[in-house]
Order: C-alpha cells, then sequence, then structure tokens
C-alpha cells in the first residue's frame, strides 16, 4: 500500500515539475540580463568560448601553414 501511495507521489510530482515555457520579448531580456549578471553563468560561458576559440585558431594556424 506504501508502495502504491509513494508511486502515486512521484508521478504527480514528476508531473507538476514541467513548467510551460515563457514567451516574449520580456521574458527573453530578463533571462539575458540575469545572465549577464550571473557570474557563475558568464564565467562558464567565457570558458567555454574561449576554448573553442584556441582550438578553432590551432587549426586555422595549422592549416594556413600548409
Amino acid at each position: 500500500m506504501a508502495a502504491v501511495a509513494a508511486a502515486g507521489a512521484g508521478a504527480a510530482g514528476a508531473a507538476g515539475a514541467v513548467a510551460a515555457p515563457h514567451r516574449g520579448i520580456r521574458t527573453w531580456l530578463r533571462s539575458a540580463f540575469r545572465f549577464a549578471t550571473d557570474r557563475n553563468d558568464f564565467r562558464r560561458w567565457l570558458f567555454r568560448n574561449s576554448g573553442w576559440l584556441l582550438r578553432n585558431s590551432e587549426w586555422l594556424l595549422r592549416n594556413l601553414n600548409s
């Protein structure tokens, strides 16, 4: 009986966890501002893009020197 109740609670919790996506320019601006002001996200983004830049510049220099 407890297992059935736990399964029911898990299913209800999983269904309630999915939120409808918000659309619109205000939502986009709010998320862009939040991203720009959140240091952890910005540092993660900067780290990923600097790695991409280094890999591609290495490839470009190797192929230009051939």
